[in-house]
């Protein structure tokens, strides 16, 4: 059994910064990819970033420049610093996991509210 712990939302406002993390735990196989994804209410879910186990990392382009993802492999955590925040940035926020057999699991999600 897989567990993914989020933890780091919560409220900020425009211009302000959040940092997420996801802890991967239980009997997971070799993680290989990393990645968040959100859903704002009324709208469909959204890729965010992800990263590889080599550190190759990919964003939405509403993201780029703001957003950073990383990832601690000997922790099996992996962290969205998130600054410059928009009120569009409003949403839940998934943590994906795909490991080395190329099973996927998924957060609870963390809510991020900003207000403009």
């Amino acid at each position: 059994q897989v567990q993914l712990v989020e933890s780091g939302g919560g409220a900020a406002q425009a211009g302000g910064s959040l940092r997420l993390s996801c802890v991967a735990s239980g009997s997971i196989f070799s993680i290989n990819m990393m990645g968040w994804n959100r859903q704002a209410p009324g709208k469909q879910r959204e890729l965010v970033a992800t990263i590889t186990s080599g550190g190759v990392t990919i964003y939405a382009d509403s993201v780029k420049g703001r957003f950073t993802i990383s990832r601690d492999n000997a922790k099996n955590t992996v962290y969205l610093q998130m600054d410059s925040l928009k009120p569009e940035d409003t949403a839940v926020y998934y943590c994906d996991v795909v490991d080395g057999r190329g099973s996927q699991y998924r957060g609870q999600g963390a809510q991020v509210t900003v207000a403009s």
